[in-house]
């Protein structure tokens, strides 16, 4: 069974760093596209960052591109996400996902993806 735990959320200033952690176990991680989203109180999941099984392609929101950095590292099936400059609008549970919907190569493909619980993210102003 496949099981996807993040880690590394907390209480930040606005224009603070933090680093999240996603470590998959149960499954073969190495050819899985990976992915970050997010879920703000009150509104619905938004896509954050997805990479490629090889790690050559990814794919950012707008909204977070040029301040985070999506990475992988398959010898310990782990994914991250290094989130720098961090605005109050990015507090949000952040969740990760095996084989997102929304894909590396900017395509929309639901199914089969498989989440974890989240770990939460709180920017101050």
């Amino acid at each position: 069974q496949v099981q996807v735990a993040e880690s590394g959320g907390g209480l930040v200033q606005a224009g603070g760093s933090l680093r999240l952690s996603c470590e998959v176990s149960g499954r073969t991680f190495n050819r899985d596209d990976m992915g970050w989203y997010r879920q703000a109180p009150g509104k619905k999941r938004e896509f954050v960052a997805a990479m490629s099984w090889s790690g050559s392609i990814i794919n950012y929101h707008g909204n977070v591109k040029g301040r985070f950095t999506i990475s992988r590292d398959n010898a310990k099936n782990t994914v991250y996400l290094q989130m720098n400059n961090l605005k109050p609008e990015g507090t949000a549970v952040y969740l990760c996902v095996v084989r997102p919907p929304h894909t590396p190569d900017s395509t929309y493909i639901p199914g089969g993806e498989r989440w974890g619980r989240g770990t939460t993210v709180a920017v101050s102003s």
